[in-house]
């Protein structure tokens, strides 16, 4: 089968780090991909506030385009994205009115949409097994806060894949690949998204919260699926220590780069350079990683 990837606006600035740990990793999976051709902008954390139908019109224009390029099956790493893609993906199937509205808006009758998925859907759909049978490295040595955040998994009566208080789906591949998971308290909990830019403070209030209780519960990292979520818990963990000294300061990867260093890819096609909070220290000591890679 060949995917249709949607790497959507972060991934191809900001987080370009995720795609390229997403195109490497999935490259020695043999997962037949192809980027969809003239995607746009999903509308993101910005449409709905300013029009219902534009924030159902500019996903539903990929999934129209996905389809026509004959894709059956799509996957969005961004949280952010795959969150918009299945609330157009529902608003069209189930409301007849919005769909007639989108058909006007994008000149074209609609019959399907591909199915959508995330970056630990898609993982799962490799298989467990298989991403434990590719392991060149071993990860026993890390113990990981697996994070969701507010959207991967909500809302629960349209993603229905996993639990939306208690998912497991991200621990799963995680101990896939070798690596520990810890129990901890806030894996649902917001990071507060795009109030980054503008209530900085609250971001860091609730990111500071995030990271105290991963640590307490014996976390040396963080894993990630979404680049809004990254950035809050990375780029201002610098800010968060200028205020509260008595922070432990703890790298924040995405999970498709804590797969890749199983499979013994070389750190810099991971990006993990590119991060605020430098992995590499935590990783030479825990994992001998020079030698394994």
């Amino acid at each position: 089968m060949n995917y249709g990837y949607f790497p959507g606006c972060s991934l191809t600035g900001t987080a370009k780090e995720f795609d390229s740990s997403v195109r490497v990793v999935l490259s020695k999976f043999n997962i037949q991909f192809d980027e969809i051709n003239d995607w746009s902008c999903c509308g993101a954390s910005s449409a709905h506030a300013t029009s219902h139908l534009l924030s159902v019109a500019l996903p539903a224009k990929n999934l129209f385009l996905a389809k026509q390029q004959g894709f059956e099956k799509i996957f969005a790493p961004c949280a952010a994205c795959f969150n918009k893609l299945i609330l157009s993906k529902h608003e069209i199937d189930s409301n007849k009115n919005i769909r007639s509205k989108i058909e006007d808006l994008l000149e074209e009758k609609y019959s399907s949409s591909p199915e959508i998925l995330n970056i630990v859907q898609l993982f799962h759909n490799i298989g467990l097994k298989e991403i434990t049978a590719q392991k060149q490295v071993d990860l026993s040595g890390l113990k990981a806060a697996c994070y969701y955040g507010c959207l991967l998994v909500r809302p629960n009566d349209i993603d229905s894949t996993d639990d939306t208080e208690e998912p497991k789906m991200m621990e799963e591949v995680v101990s896939a690949a070798g690596a520990k998971t810890v129990k901890w308290n806030f894996k649902t909990e917001c990071c507060g998204a795009s109030h980054s830019i503008a209530h900085t403070d609250i971001v860091e209030k609730l990111s500071k919260k995030i990271i105290d209780d991963a640590e307490k519960n014996g976390a040396d990292l963080i894993i990630v699926a979404c680049p809004m979520c990254h950035s809050n818990l990375d780029m201002r963990q610098l800010n968060i220590k200028k205020h509260n000294p008595e922070l432990k300061l703890i790298p924040v990867l995405y999970l498709t780069q804590l797969v890749g260093l199983a499979l013994g890819i070389e750190e810099k096609k991971l990006g993990l350079n590119l991060h605020f909070i430098d992995p590499m220290p935590l990783l030479k000591s825990k994992l001998k990683i020079e030698a394994a890679v």
